[in-house]
């Protein structure tokens, strides 16, 4: 209690410099504005808590006092200290609930990487039911979909396929798909009817903006060619499609989806962009010795998250030991349980962390 109260009391110093900030004339013309009146409004609500949770602890204080009385004012102490306990054990549930640090990529658009992987033709024909089943989820939830670069196989699938959803709370609906899928079915083509398995790897990456990431021009080796169909056949005499390679980093992007090698070229730069912000973080993240691992995984493409098994109609998301034998309308874009369930146990270990840090 006395933990949750100390970081309360931080976060209302730095409401009510906000606050001091926010009433001077002169502050409306600053480029941050918006932003620093979003973060007044965030912490609105952990003041009133703080304000409340000393109140009650005013009230619970007197109420002990009266405990040694007798007849009508024992009896109203006791109901005023249970009333008062009830009130704080809810206002310290809401209160873990708002100290957890909410990821500010969340709410932005994600870039989504889908790659075959072992299983030769059946691994490109697993990639493309992924990619259907994104963008079918992508549509329920009024995100849009666009294709930023794409590799079809002669058989319908895809080697590679990457696209970007746009939309609010993109990002955090996404990012808990980076990982190995596995799938386990008859392929077509398998006589006999055995079972195979085969992967895809899907990367999730935030869109990071011009301002995030600066690219030089000079780190730059731009290549036009003319984009080509299944089997490699060029599909247009004009060289729209765009290849850029970042030499100081070696990363190599393509695009060939627009018919235009202009917007070929901004969505390749997009793309390269979000690969650069997903390396620099990924070094960040092998100098930090210490750092927890948290129960739903790093999120790295070589971690095998996901079984999709077609015989027993069986989802199994390996990271929170969940099953859901719907496996039809789950690839049908129905994501929503199992999206819910992932977003709700990484809450929940966030908060574990929380509360172990409060602690020490």
């Amino acid at each position: 209690m006395n933990k949750i109260l100390k970081k309360l009391a931080e976060l209302v110093q730095q409401y009510r410099l906000l606050e001091e900030d926010l009433g001077r004339p002169e502050i409306v013309q600053r480029s941050d504005y918006v932003k620093l009146s979003q973060e007044y409004a965030k912490l609105k609500r952990p003041v009133e808590i703080y304000e409340r949770l000393l109140v009650l602890e005013r009230t619970t204080n007197e109420a002990q006092e009266l405990l040694n009385s007798e007849g009508e004012l024992r009896s109203l102490a006791q109901e005023e200290l249970a009333l008062a306990e009830k009130e704080r054990a809810q206002l310290l549930e809401e209160v873990r609930l708002l100290l957890v640090p909410q990821d500010p990529r969340d709410a932005g658009s994600a870039i989504v990487e889908i790659r075959a992987g072992a299983g030769g033709d059946e691994s490109a024909l697993f990639a493309a039911d992924l990619f259907r089943m994104y963008r079918k989820y992508a549509e329920s939830q009024r995100l849009r979909l666009e294709v930023l670069d794409a590799h079809p196989t002669p058989l319908g699938g895809f080697k590679q396929v990457a696209f970007e959803i746009a939309g609010p709370g993109a990002y955090g609906k996404f990012k808990f798909e980076s990982g190995v899928h596995r799938v386990q079915r008859v392929p077509e083509t398998e006589a006999q009817g055995r079972v195979h398995t085969s992967t895809a790897t899907v990367a999730v990456l935030p869109e990071i903006t011009v301002v995030q990431i600066q690219i030089r021009d000079d780190d730059l080796e731009i290549d036009t060619y003319r984009s080509g169909g299944p089997g490699g056949q060029n599909v247009n005499k004009l060289e729209t499609a765009v290849r850029i390679v970042h030499k100081p980093t070696g990363l190599v992007v393509t695009c060939q989806e627009e018919r235009s090698q202009h917007k070929n070229k901004e969505k390749a730069l997009k793309l390269l962009r979000a690969r650069l912000q997903e390396r620099y973080e990924a070094e960040q993240q092998q100098q930090i010795t210490q750092q927890r691992r948290i129960q739903i995984g790093t999120a790295a493409r070589s971690e095998k998250i996901r079984t999709y098994n077609f015989p027993q109609n069986r989802m199994t998301d390996h990271r929170i030991d969940l099953t859901l034998y719907q496996l039809d309308r789950i690839l049908e874009g129905d994501l929503a349980e199992l999206v819910n369930a992932l977003q709700r146990a990484y809450r929940e270990q966030q908060l574990a962390e929380l509360e172990e840090s409060l602690l020490i």
